[in-house]
């Protein structure tokens, strides 16, 4: 029984569960998610916590747990307004991952809606964000009504996060970035997959980079990673797939903000780097299927050489002032 006033559960005694290598009770992942959420469980507690989860791992039931209470700690997006379906892409990130930039319209061009709620840099690498920010006028903060419009009239919108979005999560990120944390897969697929569960998507295809400039150095633990965030997003109700793709060397031949969104437009004009190619192509034939759209690989290659992933491009960037 607790006093009024008082907490449920005490931090240290949900550390100690975890440090003995116990899984944590669902109450307890509720609490513990809401209360360092609220001020209530201090930074130094819970970096404890995160350090025992990367030590001890978490089960399937807590994982899903975990990521379900960074979800309730804020706002959840509905696209079910909208005239057409939904689809996502998120990658782990790597040296000249410029992707999304060409993928976003090259879906959109064949009737998907594409909300990519993006981030800044991540270690050396420049974010989405920053990338596009290297275009003169083009601003990454739309309010939701804007960003409904812009999908509901383009197809494709590339933006900020909202603060509503998982806000557990932007705090824990924080702390697992100056506590040695970051590399812990419970942490690293309950982070994603609770920002793209909340953002409301009805389709999700993950990009899970392997190799020497990947977060995930070796095909095992990339793989485990990978089936931990396609078994989150399942169980969420996305129809969730991964592919296990190559970081071992840079992607495209340039890395650097405003070099790739020139390299972008290359793809988009129907030229650009063979594996920048091939890889916007293959994320786009598996974001179209899980939305429900079943097109061809060679139709949707034909969509970069004839200008109408281009057309859709020019129109997502100008409707955000670029």
């Amino acid at each position: 029984m607790t006093v009024p006033g008082s907490e449920p559960f005490d931090a240290v005694d949900v550390i100690r569960t975890k440090r003995d290598g116990r899984p944590l009770e669902a109450a307890q992942i509720d609490w513990v998610v809401d209360a360092y959420t609220r001020g209530a469980v201090a930074e130094e507690q819970m970096s404890a916590l995160a350090m025992a989860i990367l030590l001890r791992g978490m089960t399937r039931p807590e994982v899903a747990r975990w990521t379900g209470a960074m979800i309730a700690s804020g706002e959840r997006m509905d696209f079910s307004g909208l005239s057409r379906p939904t689809a996502d892409k998120h990658s782990t990130g790597g040296v000249g991952d410029k992707i999304t930039l060409p993928l976003a319209p090259l879906v959109a061009a064949f009737g998907v809606a594409v909300p990519q709620l993006s981030g800044r840099g991540l270690g050396h690498t420049g974010g989405t964000l920053d990338k596009l920010e290297a275009i003169p006028g083009w601003r990454a903060a739309l309010s939701n009504a804007e960003l409904m419009d812009q999908l509901e009239d383009v197809g494709a919108v590339v933006c900020a996060a909202g603060a509503g979005l998982a806000p557990a999560d932007k705090k824990l990120y924080a702390l697992r970035d100056v506590t040695g944390t970051v590399e812990s897969v419970p942490l690293i697929a309950s982070s994603i997959m609770s920002k793209k569960i909340a953002e409301g998507t009805g389709a999700l295809v993950l990009d899970v980079k392997v190799g020497s400039g990947a977060f995930m150095k070796d095909l095992d633990s990339a793989r485990e990673l990978a089936r931990t965030m396609v078994d989150l997003g399942t169980d969420a109700g996305v129809r969730t797939v991964a592919l296990l793709t190559d970081m071992a060397v840079p992607l495209g031949r340039t890395a650097g903000n405003a070099l790739e969104v020139r390299e972008s437009v290359e793809v988009l004009d129907g030229g650009g780097p063979a594996d920048v190619v091939d890889l916007t192509v293959a994320l786009a034939v598996e974001m179209l299927a899980g939305a429900g759209r079943a097109v061809p690989e060679a139709e949707v290659r034909a969509a970069l050489a004839d200008g109408r992933a281009k057309d859709v491009w020019r129109r997502m960037i100008a409707a955000q002032g670029g």
